[in-house]
C-alpha cells in the first residue's frame, strides 16, 4: 500500500488517529497532568517527552529539574541538595539546549571553577509560570541547533491558551533542617491572573513569585585534586609494594593537596516575574509580546579547617596506586574563611506574529532579545582567606579508605603544643577570583507553512542568532603577613571529629580589614575575554499522514542548514613574567599595557531528519528516527587568551583557548515502540545509537610560553637574587623573572577536536493509573553505554571522556481523589565521571537515590493545603577521583519540608 501524505500535528495538538472511541474520564490536577503529557508524546512524529503543569500557576514541583528527571533517559545534576541542570542520554548539560517558548536562552556563571559554558540553569527558573517542559530527543529542522542531547523546551502560559478570567496564589513555608545560623524556615509566594477582553481579542497575563532559602551544608573532602608522583622537588619515601603491575605497571601512585573539613552556610532569594500580551486584531491574526525577567542572588559563608600535603614526606599507596596513609613532616595547619556570592540577572523580551491568512497558508515571525548576567555590580564571586601555624613545626598524616578519612597531627612542638591558640597562628594568604559576565542572545525567525491538502504539509523557514559572551575574571592571590591579634578567631567542635575535632570561624571581610588597614590589599588587574557567534540559518520540512496496510502512518522529513561566524577576543595587560614573592609562590607580572588578541573562524553545517510512527494496531505505535544534532564548545574553551600559573619547583601550568573549536556533530537513531492502552496509561520501550563525531577534548604539551616582548617567561625562583623571595615586604625588581633565569617549561592546556565516538542505549517506561481507585505508578530506567568512557589506569593525561554518561531510574506511586493527592518518588542515577580537576585528573560522583514525598488536599474546589518533603532519607553525595579511596567531596545537607496554601479564582 502506497504512504498518503497529511498534514502534520505538533506535540499536543489534535487526537490519535484511531477508530477506537474510549470511554471519556474526567481527571485533573496530577492524573491530568500525566493524560496531557502521555498525549504530547503520543502526538509526536518523533521521540519527545513533556510534563505539564497540573492546574494554572501549579507544576507537579517546585524545581523543572527535578520534575524534569521523572523523564526516562533525563538525570539531574544537583548544587546545594536542589536540581540545577539536566543530563539526557548520558549527555551532561553542555550538550542540552534549553529553550523558553522556542527561543534559546542564555546563561552565565561567576564560578571560576565553573568556567564560561553554555548549560542553562534550572534554579534561576522558578515553575509557578511554567505550562509545560518538552524534551525533544530527536532532531527537527525547525527547532534552533545546539542540542546534541536533547532540546529542552519550557513553555509559559498565554492568555489565550485559555480564555476568560482565572488566578492563582500560593504562600508556602520552607522549613531546612540543616540550617544552623540562619532561620530554618523561609517563604515562597507566588501569584498569577490572566485575562481576555473585548470578545477575547486581547489578553494580558502576569505571573510573580518570590523566594528565600536557607541551608547549610557540611562537608569532608580534598582540593586541588589528586596528583600523580608529586614529589615537590624532594625525597619522598613512598611504599609502592602493595601495587598490582598488572593494572599499574609503572607503579604510579596519587596523593591529595589537603583534608578539608567544612560548614557552608548559604542563602539565597529568587524573583521571577512574566508578562504576556496578546491581541488578535483581526481574525487569524495573532499578536504576542512577553517579557521574562528573574533575579536571584545567592551568598555563602564558609570556613574550613584543612592542611596540605605540599608533597608528601611519606606514604602507603595500595593496590592502585593510592596513597592510603600519608605523612608529612614540619608543616602547619590551615584556618580558612571563605566567602561567595553569584548575583544574576536575567531578562528575556520577545514578539510574535502569526497570520492564517487562510486554512491552508500561514506565515509567522517570531523575535527576542535576551541577556543573563552574571555579578553585574562587580562584586568578585570568591573571596578566600587563610591562615596557618607560625614555624612549621607540625606533623600531618591522613588515612584514606572507601568510606570518610582519618586526619591526624602531632602539634607537640608547638609553645605549650596548642595549635589553636593565636599565638601559634599567622596570617597566610588571600585570593580573590571568578567572574562578571554578561551573555546576550538575539535571534530573528520567520517561517511559512502550507497546507497542500489533507495529506501534506510543507514548511520552510530562515532564521538569524547573534550569540555574544563577555566576561571580565579576576584571580588575585598575595601572601600576606600581618598581625591577627584583633581577629575575631573561635573554634567550634566538628561534627567528625575522627577528622578534625576543630572548625576555625572567622569572617573573611575582618581579616581583609586588617590588610587594608596595612596597605597590603591589591587586585590582580581584570582579564577581559568574549566570544561572538553569528549563525545564518534556513529549514524545509514536509510531514505527511496516511495509511500503510490499512492502519494510520506519519511522516516527517526536514533539512536544516547554517552557517556560522566565530570571533574569539582576550583583552589583557601584556605578561611580563614571574615574581617571586614567597618561598611557595611565584605571581604573574604585567606591564600595564592593555592590549587586544582576536581570533576568527567559521563553519558549516547541514542537520537532515525524518521520522517515522506508525500505528500497526489499535493504540500501539512504532517509531523510527534519524537526525543529525550538534553542540557547540563552552565558552571558555574559544577565549584566545593564554593563563600561567606556577610554584617555586613546580608545577607550572597554562591555559590557552581555541575559537576555531568545531561543535560536536552527532548522527542519531531511535526507535520505539509504544502501547497507549487506557487513557493517561502506555508502556514504551526504545533504542537510542549516537555517532560523535568532532569530540571535544582536553590537548595537552609541554613547552616555553613567551611573554609580551617575544622573550620565554623564565622562573626567578632559581638561584634566587639577593632580598629574594620578598615575604610580603615591598615589591622588589630583581625578584622578577629575567633573561638570564631558567626557562620555565610549562605544561600547556587547551582544547582541540579529537577523535569520534558512539553512545548507545535504551529505555523503558511505564504510566499506570489504576482504573477509579485513585492509585497509580510510574516507572522508568535508562541504561546507557559507549567507548568513551574514562579508563582510570590510563595515566597518559588523555580526557577524552563523555561526562554524564550514567544509567538511571525513577519510581513515583501516587494517589489522587476526593480531592486529596500524595506521591511517593525515588530516583537514582549510578557513578557518573563529573568532569576533571588538575592535571586533568578525573572526578566522578557516586550513585545517588533520593526519596521526596508530597501531600495536598482540596479544602473547597478553590482552596488546597500541600506538604512537601525533599530529601526525607538524608542522603549524602560523595565524589571521588580515579578509585574510590580518592576522596573529593563527601557532602550532607538534610531533608527539607514545606507547608502551604494554594487558593484560585
Amino acid at each position: 500500500m502506497p504512504i498518503h501524505a497529511a498534514r502534520a500535528q505538533t506535540a499536543g495538538e489534535g487526537q490519535a488517529d484511531t477508530d477506537v472511541v474510549e470511554p471519556e474520564i474526567v481527571v485533573t490536577g496530577f492524573r491530568q497532568s500525566l493524560a496531557r503529557a502521555a498525549e504530547i508524546k503520543r502526538q509526536a512524529i518523533g521521540v519527545v517527552d513533556a510534563i505539564t503543569a497540573e492546574d494554572i500557576g501549579k507544576f507537579p514541583d517546585a524545581n523543572l529539574a527535578e520534575s524534569l528527571q521523572r523523564i526516562s533517559g533525563v538525570s539531574i545534576d544537583r548544587s546545594n541538595n536542589e536540581g540545577n541542570q539536566v543530563t539526557v542520554r548520558g549527555f551532561g548539560p553542555s550538550f542540552n539546549l534549553v529553550t523558553l517558548n522556542g527561543r534559546q536562552m542564555p546563561n552565565s556563571s561567576s564560578l571560576q571553577a565553573e568556567g564560561v559554558s553554555r548549560s542553562f540553569n534550572f534554579r534561576e527558573l522558578g515553575s509557578e509560570g511554567v505550562a509545560a517542559v518538552e524534551v525533544y530527543k530527536t532532531g527537527q529542522a525547525d527547532i534552533y541547533s545546539g542540542g546534541l542531547g536533547a532540546t529542552i523546551n519550557v513553555r509559559t502560559p498565554r492568555p489565550f491558551d485559555q480564555p476568560g478570567f482565572r488566578a492563582a496564589v500560593s504562600a508556602k513555608a520552607v522549613y531546612d533542617t540543616s540550617v544552623e545560623k540562619d532561620s530554618k524556615v523561609t517563604p515562597e509566594l507566588s501569584g498569577l491572573v490572566s485575562g481576555t477582553f473585548l470578545d477575547n481579542r486581547v489578553g494580558v497575563l502576569l505571573v510573580g513569585s518570590y523566594s528565600e532559602r536557607n541551608s547549610h551544608k557540611d562537608r569532608i573532602g580534598t582540593s586541588g585534586g589528586w596528583r600523580r608522583n608529586r614529589t615537590g622537588g624532594r625525597a619522598v619515601q613512598i611504599d609502592t609494594s602493595a601495587i598490582d603491575t598488572s593494572v599499574n605497571p609503572t607503579k604510579s601512585w596519587w596523593a591529595p593537596f589537603t583534608i578539608d573539613q567544612d560548614l557552608w552556610d548559604t542563602q539565597r532569594q529568587r524573583f521571577n516575574a512574566q508578562a504576556t500580551l496578546q491581541a488578535e486584531p483581526v481574525d487569524g491574526l495573532t499578536l504576542t509580546a512577553d517579557y521574562t525577567m528573574s533575579r536571584f542572588k545567592e551568598t555563602t559563608q564558609m570556613n574550613r579547617m584543612s592542611y596540605w600535603f605540599d608533597a608528601p614526606d611519606r606514604g602507603v599507596a595500595d593496590k592502585n596506586g593510592t596513597l592510603v596513609d600519608i605523612t608529612t613532616f614540619n608543616d602547619t595547619l590551615n584556618y580558612w574563611a571563605w566567602d561567595f556570592y553569584h548575583k544574576g540577572e536575567n531578562d528575556s523580551l520577545g514578539v510574535n506574529l502569526k497570520w492564517e491568512v487562510s486554512d491552508s497558508l500561514t506565515f509567522e515571525l517570531d523575535a527576542h532579545d535576551s541577556t543573563s548576567k552574571s555579578n553585574p555590580d562587580g562584586q568578585t564571586s570568591e573571596s578566600i582567606v587563610d591562615l596557618f601555624n607560625t614555624g612549621s613545626l607540625v606533623t600531618l598524616n591522613g588515612k584514606f579508605t572507601d568510606g570518610l578519612p582519618a586526619a591526624s597531627f602531632d602539634a607537640s612542638r608547638l609553645p605549650g603544643g596548642d595549635p589553636y591558640n593565636k599565638a601559634n597562628i599567622g596570617s597566610d594568604l588571600y585570593q580573590k577570583r571568578g567572574y562578571s559576565m554578561d551573555n546576550n542572545i538575539k535571534q530573528l525567525r520567520g517561517s511559512a507553512e502550507w497546507r497542500a491538502n489533507d495529506n501534506i504539509t510543507i514548511k520552510v523557514g530562515s532564521d538569524y542568532t547573534k550569540y555574544s559572551v563577555d566576561t571580565a575574571s579576576n584571580a588575585t592571590f598575595l601572601l600576606v603577613n600581618v598581625p591577627i591579634t584583633n581577629l575575631d578567631l573561635q573554634f567550634v567542635d566538628s561534627v567528625n571529629p575522627d577528622v578534625f575535632p576543630k572548625i576555625p570561624i572567622y569572617r573573611v571581610e575582618d581579616f581583609l580589614d586588617i590588610v587594608r588597614a596595612q596597605n597590603l590589599f591589591t587586585i590582580t588587574p581584570p582579564q577581559f575575554n568574549g566570544v561572538q557567534e553569528e549563525t545564518y540559518g534556513g529549514y524545509f520540512t514536509l510531514t505527511m499522514k496516511g495509511e500503510l496496510g490499512g492502519r494510520p502512518i506519519r511522516a516527517n522529513a526536514g533539512l536544516r542548514y547554517e552557517k556560522t561566524n566565530v570571533e574569539g577576543s582576550s583583552v589583557r595587560e601584556g605578561l611580563v613574567g614571574f615574581r617571586y614573592f614567597n618561598a611557595q609562590g611565584l605571581q604573574p607580572v604585567f606591564d600595564g599595557t592593555v592590549a587586544a588578541q582576536t581570533l576568527t573562524s567559521d563553519y558549516e553545517q547541514w542537520l537532515p531528519n525524518f521520522a517515522v510512527s506508525y500505528e500497526p494496531f489499535d493504540k500501539f505505535l512504532m517509531r523510527g528516527a534519524f537526525s543529525k544534532t550538534i553542540a557547540r564548545s563552552s565558552i571558555s574553551a574559544m577565549f584566545p587568551g593564554t593563563t600561567i600559573s606556577g610554584r617555586p619547583g613546580g608545577p607550572f601550568n597554562a591555559s590557552q583557548g581555541n575559537p576555531g573549536l568545531l561543535p560536536y556533530a552527532s548522527d542519531n537513531l531511535d526507535f520505539s515502540l509504544e502501547w497507549y492502552y487506557r487513557p493517561g496509561s502506555y508502556v514504551s520501550v526504545g533504542a537510542f545509537q549516537k555517532w560523535v563525531s568532532n569530540f571535544i577534548g582536553a590537548v595537552r604539551l609541554t613547552g616555553p610560553i613567551s611573554n609580551a616582548a617575544g622573550n620565554p617567561i623564565t622562573d626567578p625562583s632559581v638561584n634566587p637574587r639577593p632580598g629574594c623571595p620578598e615575604n610580603g615586604s615591598a615589591p622588589n625588581p630583581a625578584c622578577v623573572s629575567q633573561p638570564g633565569d631558567p626557562v620555565v617549561t610549562f605544561d600547556i592546556s587547551s582544547t582541540g577536536n579529537l577523535r569520534d565516538a558512539s553512545v548507545r542505549g535504551l529505555e523503558a517506561a511505564v504510566q499506570h493509573v489504576f482504573g477509579d481507585t485513585g492509585f497509580g505508578v510510574i516507572l522508568n530506567g535508562t541504561l546507557v553505554d559507549g567507548n568513551i568512557s574514562y579508563d582510570v589506569y590510563d595515566v597518559s593525561g588523555s580526557t577524552f571522556a563523555l561526562t554524564g554518561l550514567s544509567n538511571s531510574a525513577n519510581a513515583v506511586v501516587f494517589y489522587e481523589k476526593n480531592g486529596l493527592q500524595a506521591r511517593v518518588s525515588y530516583n537514582w542515577r549510578d557513578k557518573f565521571l563529573l568532569g576533571f580537576a588538575g592535571a586533568g585528573e578525573p572526578v566522578f560522583t557516586e550513585a545517588y537515590g533520593q526519596f521526596d514525598v508530597s501531600a495536598s488536599y482540596d479544602v473547597t474546589d478553590n482552596l488546597t493545603v500541600f506538604a512537601e518533603g525533599l530529601n526525607i532519607t538524608n542522603e549524602s553525595t560523595r565524589r571521588h577521583g580515579r578509585f574510590k579511596e580518592q576522596l573529593i567531596d563527601y557532602e550532607t545537607y538534610g531533608a527539607r519540608y514545606s507547608l502551604g496554601v494554594r487558593a484560585k479564582f
